[in-house]
């Protein structure tokens, strides 16, 4: 067993796996990951994912090259518009309230394109557009929305398949059950880490080590104190095993930490789902992102969000707060049946989740009632006003047509009706049976708070100087300052690959074999 390699990452997820073959790629010989969690965990949160990446591009010609499931044919009939680099930015800004820092943002978004184009072509990662998320069919064409079209075959599991066949080929070692206890340090410069192997501690030697540990999103003890006691009720949606480590290990050799400890990327799940860490098998299909489609009420029958606010992928992300603030931390996502053929078959299919149908709207508030519905005549009355103000804005607008790929306008909000709390897009009454719910909790996906880093090279600055501490890089949910409060849907596997690239080929550098 070796002892010493030229960079050692911590943590087997997307960014850490980039952040190796990058290494390697950079002029590395020996490279190490070091992973907590036993091998049937690889992969970190990133196994969890659907593989969606938002990258910047020029349109539907630019993604191409990089895609497999699209032939010229079909290819005729997709409508991809393009998103520069001012759209990527502008979204993580405005998403953020205009708290992410520029630098660090303008960084990631700038070398987004290219670290794409290197997990394609050099990484192999299996490139899709993702029809089955992205894209509804509008008048016979494939019409994507919210300015993300790619993700990968298989979702994260394909994604982490492909990092461990790249790794394998690239002859980086992966050692499993191999907790980081601690950073070795000299003189202000790191030298390398000490694992614990089957109890033992073992130190290791090298000019580099890369984080890439993830959050603390599955510490309960960590939830409550950073964001709040009712965290403790929220489900992990991801690995069991991000539970703050590396935060700690960097703090003790001076670290920087920065961003919004307080806030975190938390979605709509399934409320019967494993509290305590994502399933294996069906991984992201516990997800429940069909609400722009319907509505979501509390258990006394009160809608707590704008269900149209703005295109799915620019709520999800906070939305599951809104939900484990509501009374027992749940809710129900409601339809008619105009709008069951839409929801993703993934996410709503028979064997996937547990339906409540109903023929009448009274039938499924007595049902919904066995499922934990406090107040029946409230649901009806909710039901009932919300589709008065939908026909009401639809009488005063009779030009405006339903457009899931669009925001379309349809609302509930007119001159002679409108409602407390409006929904701004995609409001049609539902008022056609059978009539469908599902009860929803909050899963949390990962931390926002984390450390400071260089956004030219990730290298993690010190508390105490704001200038880098030598040897020491950093990628993937570990990096604070990026986003706060919310997220636009793909961007974290997007900053992993780009700050752990960065990362990587600072370590080959500090090796003293980089590759020019």
């Amino acid at each position: 067993m070796s002892t010493h390699y030229d960079c050692i990452v911590v943590g087997s997820g997307h960014a850490g796996c980039s952040a190796a073959l990058a290494a390697v790629e950079a002029g590395c010989t020996s490279v190490l990951i070091v992973e907590k969690a036993p091998r049937d965990w690889v992969g970190g949160n990133g196994y969890f994912t659907a593989g969606a990446h938002r990258t910047v591009h020029g349109g539907l010609q630019d993604l191409l090259p990089i895609v497999r499931n699209v032939t010229p044919e079909q290819a005729s009939k997709i409508d991809v518009d393009p998103y520069t680099v001012e759209d990527f930015i502008g979204d993580i800004k405005r998403l953020g309230q205009d708290k992410p820092d520029t630098k660090l943002v303008k960084s990631m978004v700038e070398s987004s394109r290219e670290a794409v184009e290197w997990l394609a072509r050099t990484i192999d990662i299996p490139f899709i557009l993702s029809f089955h998320r992205q894209a509804y069919e509008v008048h016979g064409r494939q019409k994507f929305w919210g300015g993300m079209a790619l993700s990968t075959e298989d979702g994260g599991k394909g994604l982490i398949k492909a990092h461990m066949k790249a790794l394998e080929k690239a002859g980086v070692e992966i050692w499993f059950e191999s907790p980081a206890v601690r950073l070795r340090v000299e003189k202000g410069t790191i030298t390398g880490l000490v694992v614990q192997i089957e109890g033992k501690e073992l130190d290791l030697s090298a000019s580099s080590v890369v984080l890439a540990a993830g959050g603390y999103e599955s510490s309960s003890e960590l939830r409550a104190k950073h964001l709040g006691s009712e965290w403790e009720k929220a489900h992990v949606r991801g690995t069991p095993y991000n539970t703050g480590d590396g935060f700690a290990m960097a703090q003790a050799v001076g670290a920087k930490l920065i961003g919004d400890w307080a806030g975190c990327h938390s979605t709509c799940w399934d409320a019967n789902a494993p509290a305590d860490a994502g399933d294996r098998e069906l991984s992201n299909q516990f997800t429940k992102s069909g609400y722009p489609l319907g509505i979501m009420v509390n258990i006394y029958g009160q809608r707590f969000v704008d269900e149209g606010q703005d295109f799915r992928n620019f709520t999800y992300a906070k939305f599951g707060r809104q939900i484990l603030l509501q009374p027992e931390g749940c809710a129900f996502q409601v339809w008619g049946a105009d709008m069951v053929p839409f929801l993703r078959k993934e996410k709503y299919g028979d064997e996937i989740v547990e339906k409540i149908c109903a023929r009448s709207m009274e039938e499924l508030a007595d049902k919904l009632l066995e499922k934990g519905l406090k107040d029946k005549e409230c649901f009806l009355k909710t039901v009932h006003d919300f589709n008065a103000a939908v026909q009401s804005h639809r009488a005063e607008h009779p030009t405006l047509r339903w457009d899931p790929a669009v925001k379309d306008g349809l609302s509930t909000q007119s001159t002679t009706e409108a409602l407390q709390l409006p929904k701004s897009n995609w409001a049609l009454p539902i008022n056609q049976g059978p009539f469908l719910a599902v009860k929803v909790a909050c899963g949390i996906t990962f931390t926002f708070g984390g450390l400071a880093i260089d956004p030219d090279t990730a290298g993690i600055l010190s508390k105490e100087t704001d200038a880098p501490i030598k040897g020491l890089f950093c990628t993937g949910e570990m990096v604070g300052g990026l986003f706060y409060d919310n997220y636009p849907g793909g961007s974290g596997l997007t900053a992993g690959a780009v700050f752990g690239r960065k990362a990587g080929g600072q370590a080959a550098k500090l090796a003293g074999k980089s590759v020019k």
